[in-house]
């Protein structure tokens, strides 16, 4: 009774405390580490002794198979050369260096416990630096780096600790350990592809979204027993299972299907996520207790614990710098892409350690000397890190002026793409609709997804005339479902219809508002201004060949509206003979009609505040 009260009580005190992170826009991580800390004083909180296997094998995998699952396999594998560098070179670098200067520092250990404490140490906490770099709007570039470095640190690092414990065991020849690195990815890659290969068609075949997400549960463990059962990489086992099955998704499952697993696991991602870092600051005084009995001196642990946190900062500095400078240096006639100076200074202090490494530090023999010691040394760099470069991230990002993903230019490319999307489908339905289809269906069909285009532009094209039409429609309807849902709350309360009937009503209800919710009211692109990026330009001939002719003084009119009586909603105008016309979100789409008639190929907004191109041959944005 009582641990289901204590599971309750760390649920609540997630819950809240990462609402109140919210409202103050703070990390979460930083302020469950600081409340953690603080409740470990409290006298009626029990003692909570964090036990190794708890994380590593109930905790890491659905958290690691989460991340993996929403991360884009495409940019994955566009930046896997410096993630790769991240999340091998620099464990290893650092396992390395801080392993001599732990044994430089600390009396009495070996180098191979020197090393061990390294490996601990090496990996930086994924939740974290993430969390704080999407909070802050750190660039689209810089997250990615620091969520794929994540997905595949913790294997290497944890391969670096095994081979450590084996040294202190007895021989371990640098041969041996680079082939059990190859090993332990080699074979975590093939349990991947095993795993993913089988679970793919699985779900292809369950129609049933409750079964689809129980069965997700069961991914990452799958993948992660298995892998280590043959002395493999779990780790690496279920990042590539869920980089496939994440990327294979939305071709082998139904709609309703993701839209439930993603509300579990969103759900459970939080909790996990979150209560590590509250655990974390819960083991002070069983470390504390640990400390006490080691006959070093506290002036020698602090000086040990101080010079390892620098450690763990300068040599992931000192990599970050150096493999941005080499990225410039031309190899074969050829130069990579690399981050300029303040995202390659934002990607070094993002090094913030977390659970895995307090985790691995407790997997350490307890008959290695001064045991103890290494264990608080984890602990006060995990919490020193957190503390010191989490709060002083965002401080950092703002004078280094790094710019956030720019919302103005992902609403362009959105409606962009709505647009294409909405060509495919009419397109279509004019292959598969007969004449045996009612009209009133096809017309339908047709305007759904006209809609939907509409509304995205219309957050592009802002004019500041007021309300456009999706975001009247959804104010009202919002206002008509509400009515609806105490309509059908009352029917229920009179018994007048069967439950089951009453709950399908109000599910129908709960996904209209949401698609409202979710769709034409987001203005996440109100305080921005819309521009394209030059370099679309330069793939399409008509944008970079079309001239950049003077925009008019207000008032604009769109001539046809005014002909036949009906009210624009966005001007846009043509670009070789100056025609302005209303956009797409408009009702009779003069701009697209004046394309159609004339083939001329390129338009521009005429808003206030925008600056863009639209080619309609090749369908790409521009910038004027």
């Amino acid at each position: 009774m009582q641990v289901a009260l204590w599971l309750v009580a760390a649920v609540l005190c997630v819950v809240a405390v990462a609402a109140l992170a919210e409202r103050w826009r703070t990390s979460a991580p930083l302020l469950l580490v600081v409340v953690g800390i603080a409740a470990s004083f409290v006298p009626f909180i029990p003692q909570v002794v964090l036990e190794p296997e708890v994380v590593l094998i109930g905790i890491l995998p659905p958290l690691l198979y989460g991340a993996a699952y929403n991360t884009s396999f495409i940019d994955f594998r566009a930046r896997k050369g410096t993630i790769a560098s991240l999340s091998v070179g620099l464990v290893i670098f650092t396992t390395v260096v801080v392993g001599v200067i732990a044994w430089w520092l600390i009396p009495g250990i070996p180098l191979a416990a020197g090393i061990a404490l390294g490996a601990v140490v090496a990996p930086p906490d994924a939740v974290a630096a993430t969390a704080i770099a999407k909070r802050v709007g750190m660039p689209i570039s810089v997250v990615q780096v620091l969520e794929g470095e994540s997905l595949v640190n913790d294997a290497t690092a944890l391969t670096a600790l095994r081979a450590a414990i084996a040294a202190l065991a007895g021989s371990l020849t640098v041969l041996e350990v680079g082939l059990e690195f190859l090993l332990a990815a080699g074979g975590g890659i093939v349990i991947g592809l095993i795993v993913a290969g089988l679970y793919i068609p699985l779900r292809r075949k369950i129609s049933t979204p409750a079964f689809d997400t129980a069965l997700s549960f069961t991914v990452p463990y799958v993948a992660f027993v298995p892998a280590e059962a043959i002395h493999a990489s779990g780790v690496v086992a279920v990042v590539v299972a869920g980089l496939l099955i994440g990327h294979r998704a939305p071709l082998v499952q139904s709609g309703a299907a993701r839209l439930t697993t993603d509300a579990n696991w969103r759900t459970v991602a939080f909790l996990l996520e979150n209560i590590v870092f509250l655990l974390i600051g819960l083991q002070l005084p069983s470390l504390m207790q640990g400390l006490s009995s080691d006959p070093l001196p506290v002036a020698t642990v602090t000086i040990a614990a101080i010079g390892v946190y620098l450690a763990t900062v300068t040599t992931r500095f000192t990599w970050v710098f150096a493999g941005g400078g080499l990225a410039r240096v031309t190899w074969f006639g050829r130069r990579r892409t690399t981050m300029d100076a303040g995202e390659l200074a934002a990607v070094s202090w993002a090094g913030m350690r977390g659970v895995v490494t307090l985790a691995a530090a407790l997997t350490l023999p307890l008959a290695l000397p001064h045991r103890e010691v290494l264990v608080v040394i984890a602990f006060i760099v995990v919490v020193g890190s957190l503390l010191l470069q989490g709060t002083t991230l965002p401080w950092l990002v703002r004078r280094l002026h790094l710019q956030p993903p720019d919302r103005a230019e992902l609403a362009l490319q959105e409606a962009a793409l709505l647009d294409a999307v909405a060509a495919a489908g009419c397109a279509r339905l004019e292959e598969v609709g007969g004449p045996s289809d009612p009209p009133e269906v096809l017309a339908r069909l047709r305007q759904r997804p006209v809609e939907r285009s509409n509304a995205a532009w219309e957050l592009v094209a802002r004019s500041g005339r007021g309300e456009t039409p999706s975001r009247a429609y959804a104010r009202l309807r919002l206002a008509m479902l509400a009515s609806e849902r105490t309509a059908v709350i009352e029917a229920r309360d009179h018994g007048g219809y069967p439950d089951e009937v009453i709950r399908r009503v109000i599910r129908q209800l709960d996904v209209e508002e949401g698609m409202l919710d979710g769709g034409a009211v987001d203005d996440d692109t109100a305080d921005s201004e819309l521009t394209a990026p030059e370099a679309v330009a330069g793939r399409c001939p008509h944008l970079s060949s079309a001239l950049p002719l003077p925009v008019p003084d207000p008032p604009h009119a769109c001539a046809g509206c005014i002909a036949e009586g009906t009210q624009w909603v966005h001007l846009r105008m043509c670009l070789t003979c100056a025609q302005i016309g209303c956009c797409d979100s408009s009702e009779r789409r003069h701009a697209t009609g004046h394309f159609e008639q004339t083939g001329h190929p390129v338009m521009r907004s005429i808003e206030p505040g925008e600056s863009w191109r639209w080619c309609y041959v090749d369908r790409l944005l521009g910038s004027d």
